[in-house]
């Protein structure tokens, strides 16, 4: 199915007009962004998705309005495996709460770019090369396997080592100049930490989409549902990161959600030629694993929490 330039044209409008209100809201924070406004814009974010399922369906149809919403939970269940690294990241290099919403913002921005590529390129190659939904496949449950062994987050060697090898590329400063990317000290322009931990998150993600990117090709390969779901799932991430930062340490099982999910889509697209599995099953398997892991985690804190009130 293609899609002619007015829905690609009207969705980036969308787009650029939902980031004005975004910045229009919360440009002026001089302060962490507080947790009721951050649940009203991921609320935002969340009914904008919604609407333009809705309006999904009315162009196109129940299957694709289907695919994107089965598109779009499993890039943001992944998505939400990022905010531990985020976290991780920001605490490592002593990134002031107020300035996060700002890197994560302009991250997003990039982001953007960088899917655009990883969905084109891997649209072409799985129209080009059937194969390659077999190698995706074993892609994606080598990830499953490793995030289920996987006994505790790596503490971050990685970005250590880009940071230290950035500040050996750019003229670097460690003052924090207000939250400032570049600045310009005794007349040379310098980074600061906050513009490179902003490159550290770009890269970050471009290894997190190796997972997510292959994932929505089991549910879809129509480039249009692909590339909006991804889009949708990514920009309420800022906003999700401060709902649930304080409460990352509680989601115990969500790994196992992820790994579930990860070997589900992969042994769909490894098996793509003997078993047919409709996108309607794949949505209600997928809500399923991530009903199960909501509902134990709440039983667990509920159970934890009657255990710290007995006397």
């Amino acid at each position: 199915m293609t899609h002619p330039f007015l829905f690609w044209g009207g969705f980036h409008l969308l787009l650029f007009f939902l980031l004005a209100v975004d910045l229009i809201l919360f440009r002026r924070e001089k302060r962490p962004l507080e947790v009721g406004k951050a649940w009203v814009l991921s609320a935002f974010w969340i009914g904008a998705a919604l609407l333009f399922n809705w309006a999904i369906y009315l162009f196109f149809g129940s299957e694709k309005a289907v695919a994107f919403f089965t598109g779009y939970l499993v890039e943001k269940s992944l998505s939400v495996d990022n905010l531990f690294v985020f976290t991780l990241i920001f605490t490592q290099f002593h990134i002031a709460p107020t300035h996060r919403y700002k890197v994560l913002f302009w991250g997003i921005l990039g982001v953007f770019v960088l899917r655009i590529a990883l969905i084109l390129t891997g649209i072409s190659l799985i129209t080009t090369f059937h194969w390659i939904f077999y190698l995706l496949g074993l892609m994606l449950i080598f990830s499953a396997i490793k995030l289920a062994l996987e006994k505790k987050k790596k503490k971050g060697k990685l970005q250590i080592f880009v940071f230290q090898q950035l500040q050996r590329f750019f003229p670097f400063t460690a003052t924090s100049h207000g939250g400032a990317f570049l600045v310009k000290e005794r007349g040379k322009f310098k980074v600061t930490t906050l513009l490179l931990v902003l490159i550290i998150i770009e890269c970050t993600d471009v290894i997190f989409a190796l997972d997510s990117v292959p994932a929505i090709f089991a549910i879809t390969t129509d480039p249009f549902i692909v590339y909006t779901s991804n889009v949708f799932a990514i920009l309420g991430l800022r906003s999700l990161y401060f709902v649930i930062a304080g409460s990352l340490d509680k989601l115990k099982y969500f790994k196992w959600a992820l790994s579930a999910i990860l070997l589900f889509v992969g042994s769909k697209m490894l098996f793509i030629d003997a078993i047919k599995v409709s996108v309607g099953q794949s949505l209600v398997v997928i809500a399923s694993i991530l009903g199960v892991v909501i509902l134990c985690s709440w039983a667990r804190g509920f159970i934890q929490g009657r255990r710290g009130r007995r006397p």
